[in-house]
């Protein structure tokens, strides 16, 4: 195999490319701490900021292009809605899931802004700077994107639904993780604790994830009239969810198994040969 050829099966042809995707991996796993550390700071209670649900109030990325976009179809915001909690909530997690209904007030546009840099992977995909398929790649990002500019950000009942917290915990560990994962691969490093959590987290995480995410669209289906063009758009992104997370997750298994096995047939024959 040539010096090219190997650049290329890396995916960095340079010293500079690889720093960029090193400190690109970092900058984006310490960008999900925060938000991982914020909201969990949130549900805890440390802070008294937001644990009142006021969802006329709620502060969204886009608020200061708001009367601009509002005479923009399809963009224009819901009408503003209340919350309940059901009475099937144990009174000792009461609190915890009132404050759940006000994350998106404590981290909704960090989280926008944090989530947005991902768009920056598609270019990596596109310039071979990676091996991640360009398709595949513009599809994950741009589910996320949806999510947090088109559902978020426009819809209240999902800027106050609980789900919303779930999918952000969910989200974080995730990318945290991966990133860090990333950022060790592309310095040559392979802890192993990394590699386990890697490939270990996901059988939770992901159907955490991508459950919430289709309730959250789900959660902003009209009831009580007559459905848009939106509407319809969004009852079948809620459709081609759950078929989306079975190949992501079929896929990270294959995944583990191809990674995680190699290393214990690697393993087992230098056990032999010593």
């Amino acid at each position: 195999m040539t010096h090219n050829e190997k650049s290329k099966r890396s995916g960095s042809g340079s010293t500079a490319v690889r720093r960029y995707l090193v400190a690109y991996n970092v900058l984006s796993a310490l960008g999900w701490s925060y938000v991982f550390f914020m909201a969990s700071k949130h549900l805890s209670g440390l802070t008294h900021q937001y644990r009142a649900v006021t969802p006329s109030a709620s502060p969204v990325a886009t608020s200061g292009l708001k009367r601009i976009l509002g005479s923009i179809p399809y963009i224009k915001t819901s009408a503003p809605v209340t919350t309940q909690t059901p009475s099937q909530i144990p009174p000792m997690l009461l609190p915890v899931f009132d404050r759940a209904k006000s994350t998106f007030a404590a981290v909704g546009w960090q989280t926008a802004v944090v989530q947005s840099f991902a768009a920056l992977e598609v270019v990596h995909s596109l310039l071979g700077w990676v091996r991640s398929p360009v398709l595949t790649t513009a599809m994950q990002v741009a589910s996320r994107l949806i999510l947090v500019w088109g559902i978020a950000e426009r819809f209240e009942a999902a800027r106050v639904n609980p789900i919303y917290t779930s999918m952000i915990l969910a989200w974080s560990i995730t990318e945290i993780i991966r990133y860090f994962f990333y950022a060790a691969n592309r310095l040559q490093l392979e802890p192993r604790w990394l590699l386990w959590l890697r490939y270990n987290t996901f059988y939770v995480l992901y159907p955490l994830g991508a459950g919430s995410e289709a309730a959250l669209i789900f959660s902003t289906l009209p009831s009580h009239r007559a459905w848009d063009t939106w509407d319809y758009g969004r009852a079948v992104m809620f459709l081609i969810w759950w078929p989306g997370l079975y190949i992501m997750y079929t896929y990270m298994i294959k995944q583990r198994r191809k990674v995680l096995g190699s290393r214990t047939s690697n393993h087992s024959k230098s056990m032999k040969v010593t």
